[in-house]
Parts: structure tokens; sequence; C-alpha cells
């Protein structure tokens, strides 16, 4: 008997994916028709988070701002391309951890390339500050893209160890 699809890397990776991408979309549809953020500009959350309007029409950090309309389609088409590598990384995958981080970077990316369809930028609004220090404006799909690269990270260096020892 076969396990159920949930249960597989590659079907939790996909869940993962969805609800990466839904809450990411969700949240920026929240952000400009509930809240009505590009109106306000910015509105403070905590002492150290505020909702901040930003539309990035760059990549991470602002980079690459320069190419101006073509950035929209080139930015685009090379998420979707690491997307598509990303899948077959996560079909192929025998670990869980590996696969649901994997659908949190690709809804991660499809996010960001549906807005920049959409809207011609990518929708930022979490801005988070403190004792004069400021992070540059994100959004959820930034999140989850930052931190599954990071648990990613830690687990290709934990699994290093773990072959230097035996």
């Amino acid at each position: 008997m076969s396990k159920p699809l949930i249960t597989r890397p590659f079907g939790l990776g996909a869940l993962v994916l969805m609800l990466t991408l839904s809450a990411d979309q969700l949240s920026k549809y929240w952000i400009l028709y509930g809240l009505n953020l590009p109106d306000k500009g910015s509105i403070a959350i905590l002492p150290f988070l505020n909702f901040s309007m930003v539309w990035n029409h760059a990549v991470t950090f602002g980079m690459f701002g320069g190419l101006g309309g073509a950035g929209r389609i080139v930015f685009s088409v090379i998420a979707l391309a690491v997307a598509c590598i990303l899948l077959v990384w996560m079909a192929r995958t025998p670990s869980r951890l590996t696969a649901a981080c994997v659908g949190a970077i690709t809804g991660g990316a499809i996010g960001n390339v549906m807005d920049r369809v959409r809207y011609g930028a990518v929708v930022d609004f979490i801005h988070a500050h403190a004792f004069g220090w400021s992070w540059y404006v994100f959004n959820v799909a930034d999140s989850a893209i930052v931190c599954s690269v990071c648990v990613l990270l830690v687990q290709n260096v934990l699994m290093g160890k773990e072959h230097q020892t035996t």
C-alpha cells in the first residue's frame, strides 16, 4: 500500500508551496485593498515594526533596478525558470524537510512573479526597525524564501558534520 501524498516529500513540499503562495497573495491583497496602504504610506504596528508601502521594481535589496520596464519581464522569466528547477529538486529529494523548504522558496518566488505580472512590481510592506537600525522592506514571500534558505544551509552544514564524523 502506498503512502498518502501528504506524507511523501513531494506532497509535503507541494502543500507548503500552496500555503506560502496563499499567505503571500492574501497578505498583499489585504495590504492593498483592505488596509489601503498605498494611500496611507506607512502605519506603525509595533515600536519595531511598520507596514510601509514599497513597490519593488528591482530584485533583492534593490539590485538591478536600472533595467527599467524590461526588468519586470527579465526577473519574471528568471524566477519562473528557477521555480521549475526547484520543482524538480522537490520531486527528487527523499527529505521531507528539504521538500518543505524548497516548496516555500518556490511558493515565494511564484508569489513575487504574480506581483510583477499583475502590478509591474513586487508589493513589499513589512518594515522592521529598532535602535536606529532599519531593515529593507519585504513581504511574506521574501520571508519564506530567506527562512527556508537558512534552514537548508543549516541542514547542509549539519549533514556535512555527520559525514565527517563517520
